[in-house]
């Protein structure tokens, strides 16, 4: 087995590149975006013995994909996302990729370059030994899926394009190391309803786009209830719907000529996230007074797969835990008909991700590695 240390320096290595989303990015981020990471992540591809291509998605942002030649024709693959969430509300250096109590810290240490290192020190190995896993090997490390998602995709059209048929796809977020077979997509909607100002002594000679606003944010609250009082038709539960942001007003002595009502909803199997954005910008013509038209930001399938394929099965027992559904959203959405097997699945807690503080477990790191030897065939006859 690979020495939970060597994991815990890849892991140091990997979080001290800050590789923060740009729309996230502030005055501790560094230099935003993954390009750093992306060349560091290639030089070692190609170091490890990898065939290695670079697909740009935005400007200096660009997908790595490693591919290593197996011992039988069988496909699997890896996506682990390079990018990270914000830095500015984190209480400890974000970059330091300290290893300390049986944890290693930083921006990124669980969600997902935990993920990330474990591969790499597993290529690392058996480069070195000159072993060759059992089946070949696609590591894709893509860009920007903890904004818009449009990492995967580019991805996913680049493995159609060179014919391959996958037949295992691992989707790297942090889960514990059980196996998720499934989550909701979303519709995230922003509204515009136009008034027109006037002085706040004579409202009656404007549109108040803020009140016109209210009676929307209403009718959407309702039909959220709605949503959640409908029997669930699949393991992903009900759809939901959140008010999340309204925006409007520029002075307490105006009347508001705009508002801005965004919202996040949740969809589950079944739902096409189209035709959800346009039966609620039918509801948001219903029901708002004032004119209003409607922006989509981002449509996302959900992601759901049967719990009881025998690769799913042999991950759990691998880990220890039994296949579940995710409360959060993964780039797995982009993978439908990709390969015969999709699983979301990493070490540590969703719990860490996102926070003032962010860590990962070394037991967890340890517990991948296992899980990534024996689907690779590599622990059988060498380790």
């Amino acid at each position: 087995m690979i020495p939970g240390t060597r994991l815990a320096d890849w892991l140091s290595r990997l979080v001290q590149i800050p590789s923060v989303s740009p729309d996230q990015a502030g005055a501790r981020s560094g230099v935003p975006g993954e390009a750093r990471l992306a060349s560091e992540i290639a030089r070692w591809f190609r170091e490890f013995g990898g065939e290695v291509y670079i697909q740009e998605v935005f400007p200096d942002r660009p997908n790595v994909y490693g591919v290593w030649r197996g011992r039988s024709d069988r496909w699997a693959a890896v996506d682990a996302h390079m990018d990270t969430v914000g830095v500015e509300q984190m209480t400890d250096d974000p970059f330091s990729g300290r290893a300390s109590n049986g944890r290693v810290y930083g921006r990124g240490a669980v969600d997902t370059k935990a993920s990330l290192a474990v591969v790499l020190a597993i290529l690392e190995d058996v480069h070195q030994s000159g072993r060759t896993p059992e089946p070949n090997l696609i590591i894709a490390a893509t860009v920007d899926e903890e904004s818009g998602a449009r990492g995967a995709p580019v991805f996913a059209e680049w493995v159609r394009a060179k014919r391959l048929a996958l037949d295992q796809l691992l989707v790297a977020e942090p889960t514990m190391c059980g196996p998720v077979y499934g989550h909701k997509g979303l519709s995230r909607l922003e509204f515009h309803v136009q008034g027109k100002s006037a002085h706040s002594s004579q409202p009656q000679s404007g549109q108040n786009a803020v009140v016109a606003a209210a009676h929307l944010v209403l009718a959407l609250d309702e039909e959220g209830q709605r949503l959640l009082a409908a029997p669930p038709e699949t393991d992903l539960g009900a759809g939901t719907l959140t008010v999340s942001i309204i925006q409007g007003g520029q002075g307490l002595n105006v009347v508001p000529d705009a508002c801005i009502v965004a919202i996040d909803r949740r969809v589950v199997a079944g739902e096409d996230p189209a035709e959800v954005s346009a039966a609620l910008s039918g509801l948001a013509q219903r029901n708002c007074p004032l004119p209003v038209t409607t922006n989509v930001l981002l449509e996302h399938r959900a992601f759901l797969q049967p719990a009881d394929t025998s690769w799913i099965r042999q991950l759990a027992e691998w880990s220890g835990r039994e296949p579940a559904i995710a409360p959060y959203g993964t780039n797995a959405w982009s993978y439908a008909g990709l390969a015969d097997d999709c699983a979301v699945l990493g070490p540590g807690s969703i719990d860490q991700a996102h926070s003032h503080e962010e860590w990962v477990e070394l037991a967890q790191l340890e517990k991948l590695a296992d899980i990534y030897s024996r689907w690779w065939g590599l622990r059988s006859y060498s380790w």
